[in-house]
């Protein structure tokens, strides 16, 4: 699939939809499904190096577990971006290439005993040393023997096989369905599995210590090749990776893969005599519409969490609004802000690129839906400076690609007839913004670029090029009402 942008004066090559978007020129095929964030993390437990989608908070603590302990991450992160309203987050579990399973070796009743079964963590992470075993006659069925799996004090599962087959043991431990512990068979030796008293699985590493930037950007290498809308990282706040995740962000942009990041700073910066000036610098770093940059951290449940934490949030609000919708002002699940910004300080962070959420007295909600661009470049405007405004543009980007892959690349001929067509298409499409407010209801049009058609054309398209020129006007929520009080 390709697409992106392009320029005159180097045409793309591989075959699909390019276009520029300027402040007067937007297009639209038909609505596509949104909402799904990308989250990296670091976790104790659950898949490595690969992405699992997650749809409920249940789900990324039976699969990740709820430990954020030792520098991991995961439960936090997919429960902020659900709670924010992603309809789905697609976690990929970081490891510095040291992650191990736990595991243990059970050996048969022989003199000396032989190892017979070797049972290990079904995922990788320190979570399965708190794994316990216990071999045992079953107390109902004395041909049978039961395995117990324990993980603290707690019975997790019982495992009940024929107590003169070793294999048995193992098949009713891989053939259970469960995903906690797998077994492998050593040997059968004399056939009979020896008991044995809670006895632990060792060597768990969860693959955290020493994560370094360069995981992060092979999971960004990683991360291309799916289908999201929103990305973040897991409360990472060095300025080495988030230069090198604006830089990717950016490109990723640039090659018609519309997404927008998230940022945010650590609690001690949100909180530093300077916290204005280092989140302003956060956002004058990044410049970007497509970075949006968190400026303070907030309380949940008696905790705090940082802006680059409470940036989870912000992406899954970010993806699961509707188009229509705009993040100023949407209410926030935080008991209060972890800084308080004067009125002042509101307007600085408005004026310089920072999402800021404030306590406004009774809630805490969203000041404005801004991402971090501040200095407009040529062919842009203050749209551009809007979160919901990139959002409109992305998803008709998006729309109108899908379109044109589907319906008309390779498929209908390029003659004038064919790209009526496709006018028409983005016509129909256009109206179906209007009718959903997306966009103004008058003054849009989509039509051939007429420096290359018509009687005015100062160039000529090759045989299998269309040069189209989109108008449209977006619409956008109120944010400032001003009016006059007259005492009569």
């Amino acid at each position: 699939m390709a697409g992106g942008t392009w320029d005159i004066l180097d045409l793309p090559k591989i075959p699909g939809l390019y276009m520029n978007f300027r402040a007067a020129a937007l297009a639209a095929i038909q609505p596509g499904a949104r909402g799904v964030v990308m989250v990296p993390v670091k976790a104790h437990w659950g898949p490595i190096e690969t992405f699992t989608t997650i749809t409920r908070e249940s789900q990324a603590a039976d699969l990740f577990t709820t430990n954020d302990t030792e520098g991991a991450t995961a439960y936090k992160t997919l429960r902020f971006a659900l709670m924010g309203g992603a309809k789905e987050v697609i976690a990929y579990r970081l490891d510095n290439g040291n992650a191990a399973a736990a595991s243990l070796k059970l050996s048969d009743t022989a003199e000396p005993p032989a190892p017979a079964i070797q049972i290990e963590g079904y995922y990788k992470g320190a979570r399965g040393n708190d794994f316990k075993i216990t071999v045992a006659a079953n107390p109902v069925d004395g041909t049978k023997k039961d395995i117990k799996l324990y993980e603290g004090t707690t019975l997790k599962k019982v495992f009940t096989f024929p107590s003169g087959t070793i294999a048995a043991a193992v098949a009713a431990i891989n053939n259970d369905g469960q995903r906690l512990i797998k077994a492998s068979l050593i040997s059968e030796g004399n056939g009979i599995l020896a008991d044995v008293t809670s006895q632990p699985l060792e060597g768990g590493n969860s693959g955290i210590e020493e994560i370094t930037n360069q995981n992060y950007l092979d999971a960004f290498e990683a991360m291309e090749a799916q289908k999201f809308n929103v990305v973040t990282l897991d409360g990472v706040t060095d300025a080495g990776l988030q230069a090198s995740f604006k830089a990717w962000v950016q490109r990723l942009r640039s090659e018609g893969t519309h997404i927008i990041g998230v940022i945010g700073g650590s609690a001690t910066v949100d909180k530093a005599a300077d916290a204005v000036d280092q989140a302003v610098a956060r956002s004058s770093a990044s410049n970007y519409e497509g970075i949006v940059n968190v400026g303070c951290g907030g309380y949940l449940d008696g905790v705090e969490y940082s802006s680059a934490e409470v940036a989870a949030w912000v992406a899954g609000l970010i993806a699961g609004q509707k188009l229509k919708e705009s993040t100023t002002y949407a209410s926030a699940p935080f008991s209060d802000v972890n800084r308080r910004w004067t009125k002042t300080e509101m307007k600085t962070a408005v004026e310089n690129g920072v999402f800021l959420l404030i306590h406004d007295g009774l809630i805490v909600k969203v000041l404005k839906g801004i991402n971090s661009l501040v200095t407009l470049r040529q062919d842009q405007n203050n749209a551009f400076k809007k979160i919901r405004g990139i959002r409109v543009m992305d998803a008709i980007a998006e729309d109108l690609q899908r379109t044109a892959e589907a319906n008309y690349i390779g498929k209908v001929n390029n003659t004038e007839e064919g790209r009526l067509a496709l006018i028409g298409a983005c016509m129909q499409y256009m109206a179906t913004l209007a009718k959903g407010e997306v966009i103004e209801n008058t003054g849009y049009f989509v039509q051939l670029d007429p420096n290359y058609y018509g009687e005015g054309a100062t160039m000529t398209p090759e045989a299998d090029q269309v040069f189209l020129n989109y108008g449209a006007r977006l619409t956008d929520v109120m944010e400032n009402i001003f009016g006059n009080f007259y005492v009569l």
